[in-house]
C-alpha cells in the first residue's frame, strides 16, 4: 500500500500519548515519503478557552487551524516530525461538542483523501463504549481508510 497522506488526528485527551503517537506517524509516513497532515479537532468550549488563552481578539481572524498550529500538543508532534525529516501541514477543525469529533476527523480524511488515519485512545470495557461512545470507535467504523490505533497507557 501506497502512503501518500497520513492523517494524525489528536484532541484534548492525546497529551499524554504525543511520543507514541509522534512515532507511529513518523513510522507510516517516512518509509513512504508521505506527508502528515496533523490536525487538532477541538470542541467549542475548548476552541473558545484556547482563543482566550492566546489572547486572540474575539473580532480576529484567528482561524482553527492557526489556534491548533499554536497548541502545546499540535507543536510537540511538529517538532518530533520535523526532528524525523518528515513533511506535514498543520489542520483545526471545530467539532460543536466531544459527540461530533469522530465524524469531524473522518470528513477531514474524506477532504484530504487521506491513506491511513491515526488516532490515539484508550482501553475502555464494552459497556463503557456503549453507555458514553466513542470518537476513537466512531472513526474506526466510518474513516474512508485504514486507521491505525494508538493505545495510550
Amino acid at each position: 500500500m501506497s502512503l501518500e497522506t497520513v492523517l494524525l488526528a489528536v484532541g484534548e485527551r492525546d497529551k499524554g500519548r504525543t511520543d507514541q503517537l509522534a512515532a507511529t506517524a513518523v513510522d507510516l509516513a517516512g518509509p513512504a515519503g508521505a506527508t502528515v497532515a496533523l490536525s487538532h479537532v477541538f470542541t467549542t468550549e475548548e476552541y473558545d478557552a484556547a482563543r482566550r488563552d492566546l489572547d486572540a481578539d474575539p473580532e480576529s481572524e484567528v482561524t482553527p487551524d492557526r489556534v491548533a498550529k499554536r497548541y502545546a500538543t499540535i507543536r510537540t508532534l511538529g517538532d518530533a516530525l520535523e526532528a524525523a525529516d518528515v513533511d506535514f501541514d498543520w489542520y483545526g477543525r471545530l467539532a460543536g461538542d466531544e459527540d461530533e469529533e469522530g465524524g469531524v476527523v473522518v470528513d477531514l480524511a474524506e477532504e484530504l483523501d487521506a491513506d491511513m488515519v491515526v488516532i490515539g485512545g484508550r482501553k475502555r470495557s464494552p459497556a463503557g463504549k456503549a453507555v458514553f461512545g466513542s470518537t476513537a470507535q466512531d472513526i474506526l467504523l466510518e474513516a474512508p481508510c485504514p486507521v491505525t490505533f494508538v493505545r495510550g497507557e
